[in-house]
């Protein structure tokens, strides 16, 4: 797990937004705005935050479904960010997606053998019979029965349906798959059985995760390690249980504490969040979460914090963007 896989660099993802009477006054959504990370080849890295917050622009730019506006993504080394459809084909293999709506991301219209024989075809990985072969496997391994194969997307639950899901992206032998909050549209027992299967793939295959969701609950369950996304940047990244026993940026202890928990480990504040995200079309000055964070002073509205990093009870690094961190942990 010491290998990076992955490497994001001062990314930004920024899309255009014009407005006025003939559309000529043009601004700017700042899904992405500077993020830097590193993914470690065999880990699962989870990405959390509120809805809004650029968590799955960032993840579908990593991919390259969006075409970063500026910065790095270096994947084993080759920059990748604002590649084209043909120099990024090869490395569709290794590098796949699970999408948060199980159904929208499935095509209606073919039965589930051809949604999963499909980037056999388009890869040219083996003969006819091959690839019934390798359907019937990716149907076993994710739990399914063979007679899956000839029914549609529609006939089946939505859990089976997100299973189906997960065959498609291991299909290919992926290095690193995006989990885009892949099971926050399941019922919570359901949640358990897709998250069980996610791990025992992970580990059966070598499987390299980024694991989007919001239930920071889920993603303790998940990750091995933590980043925290506010406004389109990160403010806090660190390994799992040192992050959910000691946060040090101010955003992360108020997610935390609104947690339910019997018990437990931690002893945080009950300082529910004030207000809205601001607009990532406008941005605030300064530290973004300036404007719900109850220790906010001069500073934090004029001078924006840089990634620091601190040391952890693990031994591993913890990085936080917060001018008064010291005083809050």
């Amino acid at each position: 797990m010491n290998e990076t896989l992955l490497e994001v660099r001062n990314l930004q993802l920024h899309f255009p937004q014009r407005s006025g009477v003939f559309l000529q006054h043009r601004r700017y959504v700042r899904a992405v705005d500077g993020v830097s990370l590193d993914i470690r080849a065999g880990e699962t890295l989870g990405l959390v935050g509120e809805s809004g917050c650029g968590k799955s622009s960032l993840g579908k730019a990593l991919l390259n479904l969006y075409r970063p506006t500026a910065g790095e993504i270096r994947y084993r080394g080759r920059n990748i960010a604002g590649l084209g459809d043909r120099p990024m084909r090869p490395l569709r293999r290794q590098l796949q997606i699970i999408f948060q709506d199980p159904f929208e991301s499935l095509n209606a219209r073919q039965p589930v053998a051809n949604i999963l024989e499909e980037p056999l075809l388009i890869h040219g990985i083996g003969d006819a019979s091959q690839r019934r072969q390798r359907v019937r496997e990716l149907l076993e391994l994710v739990g399914l029965p063979p007679q899956a194969a000839n029914k549609y997307p529609h006939e089946f639950s939505g859990g089976q349906r997100q299973r189906i899901g997960i065959a498609r992206a291991i299909a290919l032998e992926p290095e690193l798959i995006v989990c885009d909050e892949a099971v926050s549209a399941l019922d919570v027992s359901v949640q358990a059985q897709i998250l069980n299967l996610l791990l025992e793939i992970q580990q059966r295959m070598g499987l390299t995760l980024l694991f989007i969701s919001h239930d920071l609950s889920v993603v303790r369950h998940m990750a091995d390690r933590i980043c925290v996304m506010y406004l389109g940047q990160l403010v806090e990244i660190g390994d799992a249980d040192t992050l959910y026993q000691r946060p040090a940026h101010p955003y992360t202890q108020a997610l935390l504490a609104a947690v339910p928990q019997i018990g437990g480990d931690r002893e945080l504040p009950a300082q529910p969040l004030a207000g809205d995200i601001p607009s990532p079309l406008a941005p605030p000055p300064g530290c973004r979460f300036h404007t719900r964070c109850p220790h906010a002073d001069a500073q934090c509205r004029s001078s924006e914090p840089a990634m620091e990093v601190i040391a952890s009870d693990s031994g591993r690094a913890q990085q936080v963007a917060c001018h008064h961190w010291r005083k809050l942990r």
